[in-house]
C-alpha cells in the first residue's frame, strides 16, 4: 500500500511523489495509479495538460549528466539533433528510465508583430492571430467517397496504386510570411507586411550552461534495479556509435559520472582490504608468535565475511554503501571471534601436554571450544539484541539504516558459526602434532615491562593517577565544543553539486548571466575539469522549480588535493551574496532529500 505521498507546486507545474511500502508490487501500484489518473483527467480544466506518470526511479536515480555544445550549430539545431538521434539511442540502453534534456529549444515559427505597421495597414492583433492559426492548422487531408469520409489512403489507376500524402504548404518563415491577413484598397496584406516572421523557440522554463556557454544538458536516470556501471558503459557505447553522425557537436560525459567514483571506490576498497589482511596477519603473528594459529585466524576472518556476503546474496540484497558499512563495523567482532577460540585451544593443548594428560587431542580441542562457546554465543546475542531498535524504525529512516544493521548482524552470526565449526576443525588439523612451545614475543615482554613500571609508579603515588585523570577530563571538556558529529558517512566524491537559488522573480537571462560568471570562476580553480548547470525545468523531469533555481555541477581531477580544492570551491561560492548556495556531493544531497523529503537545509 501507499506509505507516503508528497506534492510540490510552482507556477504552471505541480508534481506528486508517491512512496509505497516495502514489498509492494511496483507494476500493480503503477497500474492502480494510472487508473486513478484516467478518472481524474477529464475533470481537469481545459487549459491544464493531461497528467504524466514518469518511470519508477531509484533514490539515486541520476547516473549521468552529459553536456552538449557546438560552435557551428545553433542551440535550436542542436536540440533537434539531440531529440531525434541521441535521445532514443540512450533510452534504448537497458536500465535507463528517463532522459531529460535541459535547455532544449523546439523549433517554431514565430510571428512578431510591429504595432506601427498594423496601424498603417489597418490590421488588428486578432486578425493576425487568426490568420496565423488557420495557416498552420495541419489537420489531416480528408476525402469523401459516397457516404464514407476517409483520410490518406490511395488512388487506384489502371495498373498502379498511388499513395496519398498530405504535404504541408508552409515549412519555413518565408512561406508563412506570404499568408494573407486581409486587404487594403483592394491589395492583399500579408503577414510579412505587419510582422517579422522568424524561426524561434518556445518560451523557456529552464536552460543549461555547459563550460561557460549556453548548451544542452542530458540527465540520464536509471530504474531502481539498474546498475550504474552497466548503464554508463551502455550510454557511452551508444554515444560513440552515433558520434560520426554528429559533426561539430562537443559531448562532455564527465560533468557527472558516478561510475568513476564507483570504480575508484572498488579499487580503494580492494587495496584497503589487501593492506588490512596483511596487517592483521602480521599483528596476529607478532602477538601470538605461532604461524599455525595465525593461519587459522587469517582463514576464519575472510571466511566469516564471505559467509555473511553469501547470506545477503541469497536474500536478494545488493551491495551498497550501508551494507558495506555494516560489514566493516562487524570486522572487530569477527576478528575477536577468530582469535578467542583458537587462543583458548592453544592454551589448553599446552597445559595438557605440560601435565602429561592422556586425553586425546580431539577431546582437548572439543573441551576448549565448549569452554568458550557460551561466552561467544552470549556476546553475539548481546550485539544482535542491541540492534533490535533499528529494525523497528519506520519510514525512510528505517529503510536507510536497516541494511547496515542487517549486514552487521549477519556478519557476526556467520562469525559465530565459523568460530564454533571451522576454527576447531582447523585447529585439530594444524595443532594436533604441533610443538606449541610457550614463547612470549619480545614486543609483549617489552610492553609488560613498560606497563609494570607505570603501574608501580601510580600505585606508590596515587596522586599521579588523579592528576592524569584530571588533565584528561579537562582536555576533553576543552575539545568537546569543537567536536562535530555526523551519523552519516562522508563520501569523498569527485563530483560536486551546488544549489544556485536567486530571489523569486529573477529573469531567465539574469540567471544565465550569473551562472556563466560562476562557471568561468569555478573553472579557473586548479583541478576543476568541467562545469555544467541546469536552470529551472525541463520536459519529462521531476524538478518542480522556478527559473530562479539552478544546480551547478563540477568534477575535479583525482590528481589534486581533495580538501584543499573543496575549500577553494567553498570560498568562491561564498563570494556570491544575496542568493542561497551550498556545496554538496550528490550522495549527501540524496540522503538529505530521501530522509527529509527536501534538499533544502532544515531551519
Amino acid at each position: 500500500g501507499l506509505d507516503i505521498i508528497r506534492s510540490k507546486s510552482v507556477s504552471q507545474l505541480s508534481a506528486i511523489r508517491m512512496i509505497f511500502e516495502p514489498g509492494t508490487d511496483l507494476m500493480r501500484a503503477r497500474q492502480l495509479v494510472s487508473e486513478k489518473m484516467a478518472v481524474v483527467t477529464p475533470t481537469l480544466p481545459t487549459w491544464a495538460a493531461p497528467p504524466l506518470m514518469l518511470q519508477p526511479l531509484s533514490a539515486t536515480s541520476r547516473c549521468m549528466k552529459i553536456g552538449l555544445s557546438s560552435d557551428s550549430l545553433s542551440v535550436i539545431d542542436l536540440s533537434m539533433l539531440t531529440y531525434w538521434k541521441l535521445n532514443d539511442a540512450i533510452l534504448a540502453v537497458p536500465g535507463v528510465a528517463n532522459v531529460a534534456i535541459w535547455g532544449e529549444r523546439i523549433r517554431l515559427q514565430a510571428v512578431e508583430v510591429v504595432p506601427e505597421k498594423m496601424v498603417e495597414y489597418g490590421v488588428t492583433l486578432d486578425e493576425v492571430m487568426e490568420a496565423t492559426a488557420d495557416a498552420l492548422d495541419a489537420g489531416l487531408l480528408f476525402y469523401s467517397e459516397g457516404a464514407m469520409i476517409g483520410t490518406g489512403g490511395w488512388i487506384e489507376t489502371q495498373d498502379r496504386r498511388l499513395g496519398v500524402r498530405h504535404i504541408l504548404p508552409i515549412t519555413n518563415p518565408d512561406d508563412l510570411g506570404k499568408v494573407a491577413v486581409g486587404t487594403k484598397n483592394g491589395v492583399k496584406v500579408r503577414l510579412s507586411d505587419v510582422a517579422e516572421v522568424v524561426e524561434d523557440h518556445q518560451q523557456m522554463a529552464g536552460d543549461a550552461i555547459i563550460n561557460d556557454s549556453i548548451g544542452l544538458m542530458l540527465i540520464v536516470e536509471k530504474l531502481p534495479w539498474g546498475n550504474t556501471k552497466d548503464i554508463t558503459e551502455g550510454v557511452e557505447a551508444a554515444i560513440a556509435k552515433l558520434k560520426p553522425g554528429l559533426p561539430g557537436v562537443e559531448i562532455d560525459t564527465e560533468i557527472f559520472r558516478p561510475a568513476t567514483y564507483i570504480d575508484m571506490s572498488i579499487d580503494n576498497l580492494s587495496e584497503a582490504l589487501l593492506i588490512a589482511c596483511v596487517l592483521v596477519i602480521i599483528i596476529l603473528f607478532i602477538f601470538l608468535f605461532e604461524w599455525r594459529v595465525t593461519l587459522i585466524s587469517s582463514v576464519a576472518i575472510p571466511l566469516s565475511l564471505m559467509a555473511g556476503a553469501l547470506v545477503l546474496y541469497f536474500r536478494g540484497a545488493t551491495i551498497n554503501t550501508m551494507i558495506l558499512a555494516g560489514m566493516v563495523i562487524a570486522l572487530g567482532a569477527v576478528v575477536d571471534d577468530a582469535i578467542i577460540d583458537v587462543e583458548n585451544i592453544m592454551r589448553r593443548l599446552r597445559l595438557a601436554r605440560a601435565e602429561g594428560s592422556n586425553k586425546s587431542t580431539f577431546r582437548i580441542i572439543l573441551d576448549a571450544s565448549i569452554e568458550v562457546r557460551g561466552a561467544i554465543i552470549f556476546a553475539t546475542l548481546i550485539e544482535v539484541v542491541a540492534l533490535v531498535p533499528v529494525f523497528f524504525m519506520k519510514g525512510l529512516s528505517g529503510a536507510f539504516f536497516q541494511p547496515l544493521a542487517t549486514s552487521y548482524a549477519i556478519a557476526i552470526m556467520a562469525s559465530l558459526i565459523v568460530a564454533l565449526t571451522v576454527t576447531p576443525a582447523m585447529s585439530y588439523i594444524l595443532l594436533r602434532n604441533a610443538p606449541l612451545h610457550k614463547r612470549e614475543p619480545a614486543i609483549l615482554r617489552w610492553m609488560h615491562k613498560v606497563y609494570n613500571s607505570i603501574l608501580s609508579g601510580i600505585v606508590n603515588k596515587p596522586s599521579r593517577a588523579y592528576i592524569v585523570v584530571g588533565i584528561t577530563i579537562l582536555a576533553g571538556l576543552l575539545v568537546m565544543p569543537r567536536l562535530g558529529q555526523s551519523l552519516l558517512p562522508s563520501f569523498k566524491e569527485r563530483d560536486f553539486l551546488m544549489h544556485w537559488v536567486t530571489k523569486p522573480g529573477t529573469s531567465w537571462p539574469e540567471m544565465n548571466r550569473i551562472t556563466i560568471k560562476s562557471s568561468k570562476e569555478l573553472r579557473s580553480i586548479e583541478g576543476v575539469r568541467n562545469f555544467g548547470a541546469h536552470i529551472g525545468q525541463a520536459f519529462y523531469m521531476d524538478e518542480v522549480v522556478g527559473v530562479n533555481f539552478g544546480e551547478n555541477w563540477i568534477s575535479i581531477s583525482p590528481e589534486v588535493d581533495y580538501d584543499e580544492t573543496v575549500d577553494k570551491i567553498q570560498s568562491l561560492v561564498d563570494g556570491y551574496p544575496g542568493l542561497y548556495r551550498d556545496v554538496l556531493t550528490y550522495l549527501k544531497e540524496r540522503i538529505r532529500e530521501v530522509l527529509t523529503g527536501t534538499s533544502e537545509a532544515i531551519v
